[in-house]
């Protein structure tokens, strides 16, 4: 069974790695000693503490797995050729203005980089399904809850 690829920018999967060493080398000591201290606590206090140590170890080991899973199977996107094409394909940077004038500015890159509130969205999202392929000029349409929103593709780079 074949798993399908992850793709990240060149700075996502930098980003990934960092967050990656941090995990195993500062979070993992700290979660470690929180659980030193809950357990040497007397048994009254201890329960409490010492679950919510292992809480924080599971969850800090599921990311890690999480993250290296990630790393195993990343491809990283060809940016340089995304900003040279006419087109819009992961990697590029799009703008779009809505029909009320609104421009808005998202760079397509793989989920697990996406945000949107930082102007990434996935080449999966809807809107970034409707922009692949598209050119300057080209009209879009996006199936929103609010209705359908439609815009148009002033730059691709």
């Amino acid at each position: 069974m074949s798993e399908e690829a992850v793709l990240l920018t060149s700075e996502g999967l930098e980003r990934l790695k960092n967050e990656l060493h941090q995990l195993r080398t500062v979070r993992r000591a700290e979660v470690a000693a929180a659980i030193r201290e809950a357990q040497e606590l007397g048994p009254d206090q201890q329960d409490g503490q010492y679950e919510d140590a292992k809480n924080q170890q599971a969850f800090l080991e599921g990311r890690i797995g999480e993250i290296e899973r990630m790393l195993e199977r990343a491809a990283v996107i060809d940016e340089e050729a995304a900003h040279k094409s006419k087109e819009v394909r992961v990697g590029s940077n799009v703008t779009l203005k809505t029909k009320d004038g609104k421009s808005r500015k998202y760079q397509l890159v793989g989920p697990a980089e996406a945000n949107p509130s930082e102007g990434r969205i996935s080449h999966e999202s809807p809107v970034g399904r409707a922009l692949l392929g598209k050119k300057r000029g080209d009209k879009v349409s996006v199936r929103a809850p609010a209705g359908d929103v439609e815009m148009t593709v002033t730059t691709v780079s």
